[in-house]
This record gives C-alpha cells, sequence and structure tokens, in this order.
C-alpha cells in the first residue's frame, strides 16, 4: 500500500502472498550464497573465484563479497601460486639471474632522458618555485587546484628550456589536454 505522497509504507501486507518469513528473500536462491557449496566450491576443489562468477554470469567482485560475508577466508598470494600455473620458478625460468647487461631489456644503464629529468633534484626543485609563484592557478582557467600539471611553452625537447622557470607554468588537467589538442587552433600556451 502506498501512502499520500506514493512511497510504500513498511509493514503493510495487503495479501499473503506478498508476505515473507524471517530469512525468506524474493529472489531464487543462488548456489553460491550457501556457504557449504561456495566453501567445497572454493577451497576443496580449489577453483578460483573468476571461474565461479564466470559459470554464473556475474563479477567477480560478488564472489569475494559472498566470501566474506559467509566467512570463508580468501586466498593469499602463495596459496593462489601454488594452485595455479604462473611460468617457470627459479633457475627452470630463462630470465633466471640475467641482471645488467645480459638482460634483453638493458638500455646501457640509463633511464630514458625525460624520466631521467623528473626524477632529477632540479625538477623537485623548480615545482616547489613555481608552485610558490603560481599557488596552484591555473593559467587558463584562473580556476585553483590541488593538482595540477607543469606545461612547458616551448617543448621538452628543447634542452636548454627545460629546467627554465620562464618556460614553466600551471595547467590543470583539462586545460592541458586541450593545449596539447587539435582545439587549439590557435596554439595558445605554446612557443615555437
Amino acid at each position: 500500500m502506498r501512502n499520500s505522497k506514493g512511497q510504500f509504507v513498511k509493514g503493510y501486507n495487503p495479501s499473503p502472498n506478498t508476505q515473507f518469513k524471517l530469512g525468506q528473500h524474493w529472489r531464487k536462491p543462488k548456489p553460491y550464497w550457501n556457504k557449504e557449496w561456495l566453501f567445497n566450491e572454493y577451497v576443496t576443489n580449489k577453483k578460483p573465484a573468476k571461474e565461479i562468477a564466470n559459470k554464473f554470469n556475474i563479477k567477480c567482485s560478488s564472489i569475494y563479497h559472498w566470501l566474506r560475508k559467509l566467512g570463508i577466508q580468501r586466498r593469499n598470494m602463495s596459496e593462489a601460486r601454488k594452485i595455479r600455473y604462473w611460468g617457470l620458478c627459479g633457475k627452470d625460468n630463462g630470465m633466471y639471474g640475467r641482471i645488467g647487461k645480459s638482460n634483453p631489456n638493458w638500455n646501457g644503464g640509463y633511464s630514458p632522458e625525460r624520466q631521467a629529468f623528473y626524477s632529477s633534484l632540479l625538477w623537485k626543485d623548480l615545482l616547489k618555485s613555481i608552485w610558490k609563484r603560481d599557488k596552484g592557478v591555473c593559467y587558463k582557467c584562473k580556476k585553483r587546484y590541488k593538482k595540477i600539471h607543469i606545461h612547458h611553452l616551448i617543448s621538452f625537447a628543447v634542452k636548454s628550456k627545460r629546467g627554465d622557470i620562464n618556460n614553466l607554468m600551471t595547467l590543470c588537467p583539462k586545460c592541458h589536454h586541450w593545449v596539447h589538442s587539435k582545439k587549439n587552433i590557435n596554439k595558445e600556451f605554446i612557443d615555437e
């Protein structure tokens, strides 16, 4: 029954067909709602939560929810690795012990130039100075942000201008994306 505002009134059941006993649910019970069934599948049969979820066309997080709700302990990473094949371990793995020059990803001991610059002390000092100068205000939209991007007016590729404080400005992520997009036809905030 509904009240004058159209809301359902709690506790009123006009028909015996709509009354439920304590513990009943309006949906058909699912097997994974049953502790014994879920324990048997997940723990005894060692099925991954993803496999159980796929069986019922639901998300894996739903199975994790029922594991937690029913008090069934989830596997830790070492237990999961014992069950599932993760590739060869130790000396059987072809990449075992291949560090430094013997690793195929070796880059001569140098990280990429951009990464090296952005992790330098010079850059960290510049960030502090720019934050003090601009106070977190975006040059384009003039709004203040807690999280802001630093934009190079003259491209990062010009090495002499990378660390020049007059070449750097603050832009919010949205405006920074706009500056580098095709919508910026007049090349605002970009010097060649």
